[in-house]
């Protein structure tokens, strides 16, 4: 968990805003922390689905051994511990549905910001007034903090470029070039790619006190208002931290459309319908709220 660093009079000033942050039921935080949890378990078990092919991984491991043949001159071991990792490759690609991007790695990080929407904000003016002061590290020691999400990334094996490269390496030892060889194969050796996907944890903890909230709409309207309180204020953080959304629904219209339902549950309680477009709409926003990076 990355805690934010603000300096000690702005640590105290928001000491308010935290305890107030802390008032709303506690059955209403311990729903939001349970979708953080869920998530952290859903992305463990999307980790285990991923399917890492052993023989490309073999290979990399092969390729690394290859420069430290090449490195200790023992140049026929580098040929034939070359030709090896060739022919690990070879068996992926003769599946006709090999994909262009083989998974040798995956990882999940987990950054949970401790605070609210003013919490954030105030951080905001603080990194603001030290970048104008020319304080650059100490005000990216705040920004850095600024992230509350859940990044689920794979590390993948370029198919495309890898196995000519290996080819391209045999030919050069083959040819007597063991400094060509080896470059080429240190420079394979950094060609992966990398694939993040970040989901936004406000989003998640809103879906999760909604869902919660109307459960228990009817017959507990204290504990369901405080849950839908509570949404407010994860959407609020995740737009104040930046997350957007390429839905046609905003965040000022899931706050409407909350307040809608908060108004209902007040009154006649026949919400029933009212919570199932909310959820739809939320579901959507958070499925387009999804960024995928590529490096």
């Amino acid at each position: 968990m990355k805690k934010l660093l603000l300096s000690s009079a702005v640590a105290l000033s928001l000491l308010g805003t935290q305890a107030m942050a802390l008032e709303p039921n506690a059955t209403s935080k311990a729903v939001s922390a349970s979708a953080v949890v869920k998530a952290k378990k859903d992305a463990k078990a999307h980790k285990k689905e991923v399917k890492i092919v052993k023989e490309a991984v073999e290979s990399v491991s092969l390729v690394a051994q290859v420069i430290a043949q090449l490195d200790a001159n023992k140049k026929d071991d580098a040929i034939k511990t070359l030709e090896k990792a060739i022919g690990k490759i070879e068996v992926v690609l003769s599946n006709p549905k090999a994909p262009k991007l083989i998974p040798i790695d995956s990882k999940i990080l987990v950054q949970q910001f401790v605070g609210n929407a003013e919490t954030v904000e105030t951080a905001v003016i603080e990194a603001e007034a030290l970048m104008t002061k020319g304080r650059v590290q100490d005000a990216r020691k705040i920004v850095c903090g600024l992230a509350d999400e859940i990044d689920f990334s794979t590390i993948n094996l370029p198919l495309a470029t890898y196995p000519a490269a290996l080819k391209e390496a045999a030919k050069y030892l083959h040819d007597n070039k063991p400094q060509k060889a080896r470059a080429v194969l240190a420079e394979t050796l950094n060609t992966f790619v990398n694939i993040t996907t970040v989901t936004p944890l406000g989003i998640l903890e809103a879906q999760s006190l909604i869902d919660a909230a109307s459960k228990i709409a009817k017959s507990n309207k204290k504990l369901a208002l405080s849950h839908l309180a509570q949404a407010k204020a994860a959407l609020k953080k995740a737009k104040a931290l930046g997350y957007t959304s390429s839905s046609d629904t905003t965040y000022k219209m899931l706050n409407d459309e909350i307040s809608k339902v908060e108004k209902e549950v007040k009154g006649k309680n026949k919400a029933g319908k009212m919570f199932e477009e909310l959820k739809e709409k939320l579901k959507e926003f958070k499925e387009k709220a999804l960024k995928t990076f590529k490096k």
